[in-house]
């Protein structure tokens, strides 16, 4: 099922066209064909600030591993900031990110359209061009009725691609007669999104929406030609609208990519298309990436967690492999959902037990220290626009209160309480936090089991499924979260707002649905001042924390290594601090 579309908002329907026409690349943000400004020796930090290594060197093979698999490589059914990033080898959104570091990398710019959208005077309608020559790796063109193809099979089949948000389904206007999706409409579409011919394409929203240019950057907005989409097995046959294509996809093993001959570089200002190859290694040992990036016979993780614990400290010890880290927060947060569904959880006492019982240092130690994460107090990280430090559950030195907690589980009603703590097989570090929380909670009567759950369906069959988390008892929940866009929308719609809940791939795991939390959203949505939008943020975080759903832990950093015969990176915050994957090259 999808979220109710009981939006409280009565403002009129908005229009937002589309237009391909022959237009160059021309953008209103200005030039964005350069990478940004490089340096080639590098040193700790080095890819947070500039490129390192900046080439133009074709050749070789690019390596990406990862441990365990992806939630999916359809850019229309992913929702985990590594897959938004590679997708973009493949696909191309209406505007994407520029491929830089730090900083510069937060910039949005044209991708597939042309500029970034022009809006008309009151805001509601918006208008975007495509650019000249654009085809599939086919040679095929590539039509405005894709784009709305694409966006109709994201939003509207549930049940076929359920991993990804919601977002276009809450602001499209409702069909005059429901709309049961590409699947099962085979002969339909939405009323919303109107294409006269193959140049033009019209979204007609509910409301004005503020963040509409990042909304149209999420691979959603990547064209799918509607013939050759083969439901849930797309991901077999993924049609290239970028740089690169697919020359063999292997399920929970291995995809190969190569350079898309039907790219045309003069319609690409931001792609380089170097390697001459890409392989995506997937179920690898932790231990063994590490090792691969050490040897430089990987060049990325494409996760982007970070080395584990035992490399950390191997790195830490050494300066020269040191030399070679990138340490950066990227608008990401390390948190502990609280089911309010699942009882006693559905009590705020029980909740407020829960918060005032951990010791977040012991959390931010089974992380990897300070270097993985500053302890964390709110939802918004520091580095997200409306971000305010407070703390309503605080205690001495950030280690807990027993007392404290005893007392709220008295006022529960609770001598002891039996639950399971959901976490994420892959991920040591989380499994490692659990442990500790586990512990924490086991001190003032709360007995939690640790179960574990594959990344790839964690979202889909488990923590994200509210009615599996009902059926198993699964009261707590590890989740790490990064901003969608970088604003406060981008950040806290997903997992905060009740009509956001999900029956699989749900990402409010609190399920929290606050009519006062979901007033404040449709309120910065629709407000045009920059700093109102801000201060509604910085409330809608206030208004979370006193229901006590999220337990904050930390504000994650990352802890990435890059090989000497990497080329082209940067940790850009677009993408949780992970390099910024358009462009690596090597020197192999």
């Amino acid at each position: 099922m999808r979220r109710s579309r009981t939006v409280a908002l009565t403002a009129a329907a908005a229009a937002v066209v589309l237009v391909v026409t022959g237009c160059t690349s021309s953008s209103k943000s200005g030039d964005t064909s350069s990478s940004a400004s490089g340096s080639t020796g590098g040193g700790a930090n080095a890819a947070t600030k500039s490129i390192v290594n900046a080439s133009d060197k074709k050749g070789g093979t690019v390596t990406f591993e990862m441990k365990g698999t992806p939630d999916s490589l359809d850019p229309g059914n992913t929702y985990y900031a590594y897959i938004y990033n590679f997708s973009r080898l493949y696909a191309r959104p209406l505007t994407t990110f520029n491929p830089a570091a730090g900083e510069e990398g937060n910039k949005l710019v044209p991708d597939l359209a042309e500029s970034m959208g022009q809006p008309s005077a009151d805001g509601l309608t918006w208008t975007y061009k495509l650019r000249k020559g654009l085809k599939y790796d086919d040679g095929t063109p590539i039509s405005s009725k894709d784009v709305k193809y694409a966006i109709e099979r994201s939003n509207f089949a549930p049940d076929v691609n359920s991993n990804g948000p919601t977002y276009f389904h809450d602001l499209l206007k409702d069909n005059a007669t429901p709309y049961a999706g590409p699947y099962k409409d085979k002969e339909g579409g939405l009323d919303s999104i109107e294409t006269p011919d193959d140049t033009t394409i019209v979204f007609h929203l509910q409301h004005p929406f503020a963040d509409f240019d990042y909304l149209v950057s999420a691979p959603q907005t990547a064209p799918v030609p509607q013939a050759k989409d083969t439901g849930a097995d797309y991901v077999k046959h993924i049609v290239s609208s970028g740089s690169f294509k697919f020359e063999s996809y292997e399920d929970g093993k291995q995809a190969v990519l190569v350079p898309n001959t039907n790219w045309d570089a003069s319609t690409d200002p931001i792609r380089k298309q170097l390697p001459e190859k890409i392989v995506l290694k997937m179920n690898i040992d932790q231990a063994t990436i590490d090792k691969d990036l050490l040897a430089g016979n990987a060049q990325v993780d494409l996760v982007g967690g970070g080395v584990d614990p035992q490399t950390q400290a191997q790195i830490l010890q050494n300066p020269k492999l040191k030399a070679n880290t990138d340490n950066a927060y990227g608008g990401r947060l390390v948190y502990l959902a609280i089911n309010s569904k699942v009882a006693p959880f559905d009590n705020i006492e029980c909740r407020k037990a829960v918060q005032f019982a951990i010791d977040k240092v012991s959390v931010q130690t089974a992380e990897g220290g300070p270097v993985r994460g500053q302890i964390a107090n709110t939802v918004l990280p520091p580095d997200v626009p409306g971000h305010q430090d407070f703390n309503l559950f605080e205690t001495k030195d950030n280690k807990g209160d027993e007392a404290k907690a005893k007392d709220a589980l008295k006022a529960c009603g609770k001598d002891s309480i039996n639950t399971v703590i959901s976490a994420r097989t892959e991920r040591a570090t989380e499994v490692a936090a659990a442990t500790s929380i586990q512990a924490a909670l086991k001190k003032v009567g709360i007995n939690a089991e640790i179960q574990q759950y594959p990344q790839g369906k964690y979202l889909t069959d488990s923590a994200g499924a509210p009615q599996f988390t009902q059926d198993h008892n699964i009261g707590l929940m590890m989740m790490q979260w990064g901003a969608d866009w970088p604003t406060g929308y981008g950040f806290l719609q997903q997992i905060v707002d009740g009509r956001a809940i999900k029956a699989s791939g749900n990402s409010n795991l609190s399920q929290l649905n606050d009519p006062a939390v979901n007033k404040l959203i449709d309120d910065a949505a629709v407000n045009p001042d920059k700093s109102a939008r801000e201060k509604i943020y910085a409330d809608i975080d206030k208004k979370v924390m006193e229901q006590a759903v999220i337990v904050p832990l930390t504000y994650f950093k990352v802890f990435l290594y890059r090989p000497d015969n990497a080329t082209n990176m940067g940790s850009t915050p677009a993408f949780s601090g992970e390099y910024d994957y358009l462009n690596i090259g090597t020197t192999k």
